[in-house]
């Protein structure tokens, strides 16, 4: 693949075992020289009340850094965490990419119902239909050596 294509690869996350399992995934295409931008958004209801406090989304995104850290151990000097915070997710992972001059989205698909994806809307997908950044779906990796 293309380095310049990972150059600066932004790679949302949605909770901990999803940080875990792509940072698996992503860690066979990343050259020396990739930067990470690995990103959780805090959806932002306007006018309606969270759910949870702030410092419970602060707290459930760096147990999420910290599962994509691990992984990626002898990576972490190009990891940079970026808690992002807006209303819609996918516009807020865009805008966050390109704000950051990322060169690739990417990131393992979340297993969602056919139901949930009606009612919540399909985030991957409209990653892929939105982005002006190349968006990349990597397969998941099943079993992995830890980096040393």
């Amino acid at each position: 693949m293309n380095a310049d294509l990972f150059r600066t690869v932004m790679v949302p996350i949605a909770d901990p075992d999803d940080a875990r399992e792509t940072a698996r995934a992503i860690r066979t295409y990343l050259s020396p020289n990739s930067e990470i931008i690995v990103t959780h958004v805090v959806p932002k209801g306007e006018g309606v009340p969270d759910k949870a406090s702030v410092a419970q989304r602060k707290d459930f995104a760096q147990d999420a850094y910290e599962n994509f850290l691990n992984v990626l151990a002898a990576d972490k000097s190009r990891i940079t965490p970026l808690t992002l915070y807006g209303r819609d997710v996918t516009d807020t992972i865009i805008e966050g990419a390109l704000e950051t001059d990322t060169t690739t989205i990417a990131f393992t698909p979340r297993g969602a119902s056919r139901w949930t994806k009606l009612i919540t809307g399909n985030i991957s997908e409209s990653l892929i239909r939105n982005s002006s950044v190349p968006v990349l779906v990597l397969p998941p990796q099943e079993e992995y050596e830890p980096l040393e």
